[in-house]
């Protein structure tokens, strides 16, 4: 049975991903924390994604992707030594792509829970075991996620003004700074930066 939440990672592809600690524990308990998980991110994940958008929260967060194409992932994948046996595992499966994609964010999960249940002395999970993602298709769609995604902070009450949140990128799209987030695409979807500000 289909299942939206789980929708297969498909090379071309955009997906709003989210997860949230395990039972709903804290993910992030530090300041540090959150620009800790931005660089595991960044390690684990831009080789075969791109960001459009992030929001960072103490228990869960929110990501607006695009999973780069087969041949990008696959020549990427074949160079990196640990991914190696994974790889012939999957040789011949209908979504390799998909798979290393989530491979990916498993390994992702995993090295931020260690170092987390090092800092704060605690065991077991920390994320639920499958993230969700939902696969998004038009424009319409895709701006109506950037916006849910930086308003969160203000939806769960955490920040008064979303504006002012530092874990999300709704600054960073509006810096004038180099940065690996698909910041002009994402203007470039609303128009300019006054529209994308008056949208949200």
């Amino acid at each position: 049975m289909y299942n939206e939440y789980y929708a297969p990672l498909e090379p071309g592809c955009f997906y709003h991903v989210f997860n949230q600690g395990n039972a709903k524990v804290k993910v992030f308990y530090k300041e540090d924390n959150y620009s800790y998980f931005l660089r595991k991110v960044d390690s684990y994940l831009f080789d075969f994604l791109e960001i459009y958008a992030y929001c960072l929260l103490s228990n869960h967060f929110h990501m607006l992707v695009k999973i780069k194409e087969e041949n990008e992932i696959i020549n990427k994948a074949s160079k990196i030594k640990e991914l190696e046996g994974f790889i012939n595992r999957n040789v011949g499966a209908e979504n390799l792509t998909g798979l290393l994609v989530s491979e990916m964010f498993r390994r992702l999960f995993m090295s931020y829970a260690k170092a987390i249940n090092k800092q704060e002395k605690r065991t077991g999970s920390l994320f639920r075991k499958n993230f969700k993602r939902k696969k998004v298709t038009d424009l319409r769609y895709l701006k109506e996620v950037v916006i849910y995604i930086h308003r969160n902070p203000q939806r769960h009450g955490i920040e008064f003004n979303y504006r002012d949140y530092p874990w999300s990128s709704y600054k960073r799209i509006l810096e004038d700074k180099g940065s690996k987030l698909k910041k002009e695409e994402v203007l470039d979807w609303f128009g300019d930066s006054q529209t994308f500000i008056a949208s949200h």
